[in-house]
């Protein structure tokens, strides 16, 4: 790609956007990295570290949307959705349309949208039918987005996205808080999928654009939870607590309702389409690289983790 075609503006520059963003820079320091934020104390630190970032939220779209659009070749998508959809697509779809420059459109959202399959499979082509309000909001936002695809050819790629974790943002952290416990709902597992696997996916994608493409971003081994608090505990050299069966732990709503789907999401397409290995295909090596990555960092002066 020329220097013109490394432009990329992510909308919600999160945690995954950052480690896209660095990952790009890393490599390549001719990219050139936008986004944005709710937040304008956020906005100030990540202007401070050459992100071309602004404010926008579901009150406040984008203000010169086609001029501002028209410098970016790759275009990221990872808010919320609420009831309305996607945020982006309602304040800008039209905005979308008319640029001439865009290579890449990708928009993140969730192996929610398969709902509960009782432990079953599921791979791209599993017919969609959310069992909660957040996988139906997935599926109403990649309606919309893959509409700009089928009407008027705008490059929207969807990747459905496993349970996130990586550096300052996996197990490790809720044992070391002492907020982490081993409830167990027999036969309950659920797919995982690291940061940097994730950022190596949307790379592959760039550089081998299939638009209208969905992708599954999962690991290996999908695995019960109370076994990954239990591998974090003994990587920390601290003691597991015991495990709690699910009809007896006390747990907010939302914390429930990660129990309620059951499913193995399947990764042969990520691999076979975009030719990806996984750098961490479990959750145990994913565990592993997750304390490396703060260990370094604590020895690296000035080098601070992406959060």
């Amino acid at each position: 790609m020329s220097d013109q075609q490394k432009r990329l503006f992510c909308f919600g520059y999160g945690y995954t956007a950052d480690y896209l963003g660095h990952a790009l820079q890393q490599s390549d320091s001719s990219w050139t990295i936008g986004g944005t934020t709710r937040d304008e104390e956020r906005r100030r630190e990540l202007l401070g570290r050459r992100i071309r970032t602004r404010i926008f939220d579901y009150q406040h779209p984008i203000v010169d949307p086609q001029t501002i659009f028209s410098r970016f070749s790759h275009i990221l998508i990872s808010t919320p959705p609420n009831d309305e959809g996607d945020p982006v697509f309602n304040m800008h779809a039209d905005d979308f349309i008319h640029l001439k420059n865009l290579k890449w459109v990708g928009y993140l959202s969730s192996t929610g949208v398969y709902g509960d399959r009782g432990g079953g499979d599921v791979d791209e082509n599993s017919e969609i039918r959310p069992t909660s309000q957040r996988g139906s909001r997935r599926v109403t936002a990649e309606r919309q987005w893959l509409s700009l695809y089928e009407r008027y050819g705008v490059p929207v790629h969807i990747f459905r996205l496993s349970g996130i974790y990586g550096p300052g943002r996996s197990a490790l952290d809720s044992v070391r808080a002492g907020v982490a416990r081993r409830i167990d709902k027999p036969g309950h597992i659920f797919n995982r999928i690291h940061v940097e696997d994730i950022v190596q996916v949307l790379i592959a994608s760039f550089n081998n654009p299939n638009p209208g493409s969905i992708y599954n971003l999962a690991d290996d081994f999908p695995s019960a939870s109370h076994e990954v608090i239990a591998e974090a505990c003994n990587l920390l050299g601290l003691r597991v607590p015991p495990v709690l069966p699910f009809d007896e732990a006390d747990m907010a709503p939302i914390a429930r309702s990660f129990y309620k789907d059951n499913k193995r999401v399947l990764n042969n397409k990520i691999k076979q389409e975009l030719g990806l290995s996984l750098k961490y295909p479990d959750y145990k090596s994913g565990l592993k690289g997750c304390l490396q990555a703060e260990e370094y960092a604590k020895q690296q002066e000035g080098f601070h983790l992406i959060r």
